[in-house]
């Protein structure tokens, strides 16, 4: 296993079109659950200059305006009216309703062991979840990093009044044994708008100031006097968003999991209901990976969980922790199948996932996309729990 190696990570802020299109998705995921917590909904969405198309499919006993629900989740992001108007841009949908004995009034955390092995899984799919000593979040250093400067650009906004919602962060990390040591590289590709006379020095400036140090207060790595520090490399940008280019759901699979440092299964996250396992499979398998860790049996662990269609339960269950376990990977699978109940029925009363969207104001797949899936978030995620650590050991 390589040892010494530099390895990149990218993220994007709320405004980029791909992020738009999954935090659309998941908005409308939001509004079936807080009407009808049993809904099965799958939303997706595509979007360029002034259209936005949404494909919808449900069983659901919700009436949800979906092109509202839309338009309410773009007029948020904030771009200017000249860019991309909420109020004005064209909506075009496909909805198909479904039937209705596609959906079930069973509720998961009132269910027998019996009940839970009856519901099966409608799609197949092999999730991966992945967990690190990096850094506190147990996850991949390069990843938290582009993450965190993706945020304090989206927060840098109210002191950078030129700065568009629509950005991307990348950085590049050094090891050396295996771990995190310095920056190589920082990138920022900064969207303005209204300031058509902003030169690339102002730009630097401004960024330099409010997100970069805000970035890595704290953090034991910091840029040094080496650290190549990129802004808008290719010149300004003062046209961004829709407006310059297109977005789609579930085309920023890699920033939402693990940076491309881990497997990822590429299945879209956002757009889906709890119903729909290549989805909360990622969180299941991430849940375990960080327990893993967490309970000192590895430093780096990936869970691979793979489903097929008409079961309720992974068919298969592998465990790899690429030789950082301080005991075998048999045996940590073991615990894991003895603490963790990977069946889609449980994943979903475990971790409440049916009722989340009504019990945090504003809902709550929504805020996914731009706050993480993983790691620090809006809120303390439940598969981000480390309550199953004292167990495994």
């Amino acid at each position: 296993m390589k040892k010494n190696f530099l390895f990149t990570s990218e993220s994007v802020t709320e405004g980029h079109p791909d992020r738009l299109c999954d935090i659309i998705s998941d908005a409308v995921v939001d509004r079936f659950l807080q009407q009808d917590p049993f809904s099965r909904v799958v939303t997706e969405c595509a979007l360029s200059k002034n259209v936005v198309f949404l494909a919808a499919r449900f069983a659901s006993k919700a009436v949800v305006d979906i092109p509202e629900a839309a338009r309410r989740a773009i007029e948020e992001i904030g771009y200017p009216a000249s860019e991309f108007s909420a109020s004005e841009c064209t909506i075009v949908t496909s909805f198909t309703a479904q039937p209705m004995e596609n959906r079930s009034e069973a509720d998961e955390a009132d269910m027998s062991e019996k009940d839970l092995d009856q519901i099966i899984v409608r799609n197949q799919v092999t999730q991966f979840g992945f967990a690190c000593a990096q850094t506190p979040e147990l996850l991949p250093f390069p990843i938290v990093i582009a993450r965190r400067l993706a945020h304090a650009l989206t927060a840098a906004r109210p002191q950078i009044l030129y700065l568009s919602p629509d950005c991307t962060t990348q950085v590049g990390v050094e090891y050396e044994n295996g771990k995190p040591t310095r920056l190589q590289s920082i990138t920022l590709i900064a969207g303005t708008h209204g300031v058509p006379k902003l030169g690339p020095a102002e730009l630097r400036k401004d960024l330099e100031q409010w997100v970069i140090g805000p970035a890595f207060a704290g953090e034991t790595i910091r840029p040094d006097e080496g650290t190549e520090v990129f802004v808008n490399p290719r010149g300004m940008l003062h046209k961004s968003g829709p407006a310059a280019h297109s977005g789609m759901t579930g085309r920023k699979t890699a920033s939402d999991t693990y940076g491309g440092f881990a497997r990822h299964s590429g299945s879209a996250l956002s757009g889906k209901d709890p119903s729909r396992i290549d989805r909360v499979g990622a969180y299941a398998a991430r849940y375990a990976a960080k327990n893993v860790v967490a309970a000192g049996l590895a430093e780096e662990c990936e869970i691979q969980l793979s489903y097929t269609i008409g079961q309720s339960r992974p068919v298969s269950v592998q465990v790899t922790t690429f030789g950082t376990g301080t005991i075998a990977e048999q045996s940590i699978k073991k615990r894991l199948e003895r603490h963790f109940d990977f069946r889609l029925g449980a994943i979903i009363r475990d971790f409440d996932l049916r009722r989340l969207p009504v019990q945090h104001k504003g809902g709550f797949y929504r805020k996914l996309p731009a706050h993480g899936h993983f790691g620090l978030s809006f809120t303390e995620l439940p598969w981000e729990r480390t309550d199953k650590a004292d167990l495994l050991r």
